[in-house]
């Protein structure tokens, strides 16, 4: 099942109509009449609108009421009241996909759109970081952002920090919730990780032709059953969930609120305000300051996190000497 937000299908009238008029309510005549297709048309798209999460009341002789939205990150949803210039404005909606992210990709080597957003209820074949496997169950926020960025290519290993920034900034303004980042780009709660992402890009003449930025949030998941299956993974540090904290959180807020940010966000890197992103990030930061270990692919480095470099490098001091590391896994020691 595939959705978007932006063609104008029988099943987006009969729903808009609906909203429009949610305080009463509206026989299969009147639909039928005011949209131009049959009752059984209408009748059977309110069929496909309560599937979709919506709760839609009917009574005899009076018609059919809408007394509930979905839960659902439905693109028309996504897009309502959503307060960016381009990001999110077109979005894709999958009930399941192999991977968001190989979705994305697709549609990026097709269009020049700037933040078309792909989101999946659940994931067959997630994609993590250094190829690893993402589990994505039903529950979770799983989208991809399609972006064509004017910023110099050597902020690319930048952009992952600032978007881990973004969600971070956006869970705690919607959410009430404060996480930790955790270099490059995980966010965790209580040192258990609760989000990541991941970022494919594509390059032509020395410059970013596009970027697609996969996020995975653990939102209303099962934190304890994942970590069974994750826990003799390696690095492995836990999993958070947010419906697991106290704080009533909407999917939709949270995704809207991300949007905005991330896009405010991405303005000042394309502006190359690179000292103003890693100062907010450091501030969050789980990382700097703390013993840690990174697993490079060039072998181990132990050392003292220090900061984070302007090109978004990580700086360890290991005994006397200053290393910069790219990519990596850390481990956060205790000694």
């Amino acid at each position: 099942m595939i959705y978007n937000s932006f063609e104008d299908t029988g099943l987006s009238r009969v729903l808009k109509f609906l909203k429009a008029h949610d305080t009463e309510y509206l026989s299969g005549q009147d639909l039928s009449d005011v949209l131009h297709i049959s009752r059984v048309a209408v009748w059977k798209h309110i069929k496909k609108i309560q599937a979709l999460g919506y709760t839609v009341e009917s009574k005899q002789k009076e018609g059919y009421k809408l007394t509930k939205k979905s839960d659902l990150l439905l693109p028309w949803e996504v897009i309502s009241e959503l307060g960016t210039k381009t990001f999110g404005q077109q979005a894709y909606y999958y009930d399941s996909v192999e991977s968001t992210q190989n979705e994305a990709l697709k549609i990026a080597n097709k269009s020049n759109d700037e933040g078309i957003i792909v989101i999946a209820e659940k994931q067959t074949g997630g994609k993590g970081r250094s190829g690893r496997k993402w589990i994505s169950p039903k529950g979770g926020i799983w989208f991809s952002i399609i972006l064509h960025p004017k910023f110099d290519i050597s902020n690319i290993t930048l952009f992952p920090i600032a978007s881990s920034l973004a969600l971070s900034i956006a869970i705690e303004k919607t959410c009430k919730i404060s996480t930790e980042l955790k270099w490059p780009n995980d966010l965790t709660i209580k040192g258990k990780k609760l989000a990541g992402m991941l970022v494919d890009a594509s390059f032509e003449s020395n410059k970013i032709e596009n970027l697609v930025l996969g996020v995975g949030i653990n939102f209303k998941i099962n934190s304890k059953e994942i970590e069974k299956v994750l826990k003799k993974t390696p690095n492995f540090y836990g999993v958070a969930s947010l419906s697991e904290q106290k704080n009533k959180i909407e999917s939709i807020k949270l995704i809207q609120s991300f949007l905005l940010e991330l896009e405010n966000i991405y303005e000042e890197l394309n502006n190359n305000q690179t000292k103003k992103i890693i100062s907010k990030w450091t501030e969050r930061s789980s990382t700097i300051g703390k013993k840690i270990e990174v697993d490079t692919h060039q072998g181990k480095v132990k050392g003292e996190a220090v900061k984070i470099d302007e090109d978004g490098g990580l700086i360890v001091k290991d005994k006397e000497k200053n290393k910069k590391i790219f990519a990596g896994d850390i481990i956060h020691l205790t000694k």
